[in-house]
């Protein structure tokens, strides 16, 4: 079984926690109608992804 050579110092603790800290998710504009979108989604609004229509959305 590995066992580490040596104790890791506080700071290298430190830094390797700070990497897994939250973010806040990354928002696309949609080309259609211009709302915020994550990435990789269809748009709930227009219900466009990759320039085609995918999803038929109703008006309220």
């Amino acid at each position: 079984m590995a066992v580490p050579k040596r104790r890791q110092s506080k700071s290298r603790q430190k830094m390797r926690r700070g990497a897994k800290r939250w973010k806040a998710p990354l928002l696309k504009s949609c080309p259609e109608c211009g709302t915020k979108v994550p990435s990789h989604i269809a748009c709930p609004s227009c219900g466009y992804y990759k320039d085609r229509k995918v999803l038929v959305v109703d008006a309220l």
